[in-house]
């Protein structure tokens, strides 16, 4: 028997998830899932090339070429990336001051930067952004999802463009108003509705399609998506970008590449990770960061504005029941043919069906549970998911979770530097010994150093640090200078389970140390150079 199409195509690009499941059903699902996607990704894409300043095609330029390549090759089957308002906010000062050409090599520069990062497995390091920082991420993601879908309550052309989208509008009021509120409400209550009689349709998908449906068949005077703009084109074409291939060029774009690439890895990688746990898969990160930074370096040149992961059509996707990497492709695949044939047809949609799916994902993706537990988490935690929603929705994503790491490392150093103490002891021969406890670093080195009294101590010291931890080059160097001290006391020190790295690494010390059966074995934070004497330790 003939392999299903799919298989064959899975077994071409060596797509694990496509091969692994042609299930008729699952492929209905996945399929009707990546139309109810790319009906979503319309008006985001049209919306986003305003904030950049760019025609609503290179912004649905990018969300086709962006969605088809990272559905193919990502590091999650079911994510969704396209055109995002995170980057839009940061290309519009570029296009504004040089012009879209610029804009394009910025992408093909992105791109490169983010292969690079993919292939020297740099994603990895995502898993040092804690679940407070995460739970702000979505929080205030929800909420930027939630503002960016007001503009649709008012009038098409009267909006202005602002940070997270178009604001300075004319807002609708009286009838117009009435009805935009009654068909979104329409369109929620079918989404939350229907999955209770049947799962045959994804809830999204009929929520358009009967809103549409009704005020197509009524006549109804409500703002649709061809009031945004025309979303008619052709098949996007090679194109190198138009710059000087100049050191001047260079210098303009590659700030602005630096912060895309940022910015678009930050929000891939963590809405990888929440999809992650949705659909119950792990790993990918350095995949789908080469993937991002293909995507990128192509859709520059094919007149894209670039892109990257977005949450609330990752959300509607695997929501809809996208588990395969089919959803993606089909989305891609879909809002090409909308472009190229069915432009008058997906231009008679309304808005407001759109604002209420959105409405739903914001419902879905805000972590409802965090706000039960700020008063059950330490402060400061509680604090971090607060700060992290709010510089999400002031600011942006990439600032909002580097912030998030920062204040959350901080605390974490500071709380571990007020653990250190010692337990002291005079022996029968009359040695003191300092039994340390708490992890020696660079934020419990002087707390370390404030233990000890050589002026007053014995003869003979012990410190022993078999409930400690050594940790990096300031704890190293912390234990030189107590060395030190007690040197030009005239006393003799002695140090006790001290792992072989610390054997190595210190210098002056090192004679001090007295070996155990029992010392511990763990490696430093610190330059391995150390200890072919490229550094001193005491340096």
């Amino acid at each position: 028997m003939a392999k299903p199409l799919l298989s064959v195509l899975g077994d071409a690009l060596n797509v694990p998830s496509v091969r692994a499941n042609t299930d008729p059903r699952q492929i209905k699902t996945e399929i009707l899932s990546g139309l109810t996607v790319a009906l979503a990704l319309v008006p985001e894409a049209v919306a986003f090339a305003f904030v950049a300043g760019v025609e609503p095609l290179v912004g649905l330029y990018a969300a086709f070429i962006v969605g088809l390549i990272t559905a193919v090759f990502g590091g999650r089957p079911g994510m969704i990336s396209g055109a995002t308002g995170a980057l839009a906010v940061v290309m519009v000062s570029l296009v504004a001051q040089h012009g879209v050409e610029y804009l394009f090599a910025t992408v093909v520069l992105m791109g490169l930067i983010q292969i690079f990062v993919g292939v020297m497995r740099w994603g990895k390091f995502i898993r040092l952004v804690p679940h407070p920082v995460m739970l702000g991420f979505v929080n205030g993601l929800a909420i930027v999802i939630f503002l960016a879908q007001l503009v649709q309550f008012q009038v098409p052309g009267t909006a202005e463009v602002s940070g997270h989208g178009m604001s300075g509008g004319e807002w609708l009021s009286g009838w117009p108003l009435v009805l935009m509120l009654g068909l979104v409400a329409l369109t929620m209550a079918i989404i939350w509705g229907l999955p209770k009689l049947t799962n045959i349709v994804p809830a999204p998908l009929a929520g358009i399609a009967v809103v549409a449906v009704l005020v197509i068949a009524l006549g109804l005077n409500t703002p649709v998506v061809g009031d945004l703009a025309s979303i008619q084109g052709g098949l996007p074409s090679f194109h190198i970008p138009m710059v000087p291939l100049t050191w001047e060029t260079f210098e303009i774009i590659l700030p602005y590449s630096v912060i895309l690439a940022a910015i678009g890895l930050i929000e891939s990688l963590l809405t990888l990770n929440l999809v992650g746990e949705i659909t119950g898969r792990r790993g990918g990160a350095s995949k789908e960061c080469i993937a991002q930074g293909a995507a990128n370096t192509v859709t520059g040149f094919f007149g894209g504005m670039g892109g990257c992961a977005m949450i609330g059509q990752s959300m509607i996707n695997v929501n809809s029941g996208g588990r395969m990497r089919l959803s993606g492709i089909s989305a891609a695949l879909f809002l090409l043919a909308f472009i190229l044939f069915f432009a008058p047809v997906i231009e008679l949609v309304p808005l407001a069906a759109l604002v209420g799916v959105m409405f739903m994902v914001v419902i879905g993706t805000f972590a409802w549970n965090s706000l039960k537990i700020l008063t059950k988490v330490p402060l400061v935690d509680a604090f971090v998911i607060v700060l992290v929603t709010g510089v999400t929705v002031a600011y942006d994503l990439a600032t909002a979770v580097v912030v998030g790491v920062i204040v959350s490392a901080l605390a974490y150093a500071w709380q571990n530097a007020r653990r250190i103490h010692a337990r002291t002891e005079i022996t029968e021969d009359g040695a003191k010994i300092y039994a340390i406890d708490g992890p020696l670093f660079f934020g419990s080195a002087e707390g370390f150093s404030e233990l000890f009294d050589p002026e007053n101590d014995p003869d003979l010291v012990i410190v022993d640090f078999a409930a400690s931890r050594v940790a990096d080059q300031s704890a190293l160097t912390a234990i030189e200078a107590l060395a030190a001290k007690y040197e030009a006391a005239g006393k003799r020190l002695e140090l006790r389970h001290l792992s072989r790295d610390c054997h190595y690494l210190l210098t002056k010390a090192g004679q001090l140390m007295t070996d155990s059966e029992d010392d511990p074995d763990y490696a430093l934070a610190v330059d391995y150079g150390v200890r072919t004497g490229q550094l001193g330790a005491g340096h």
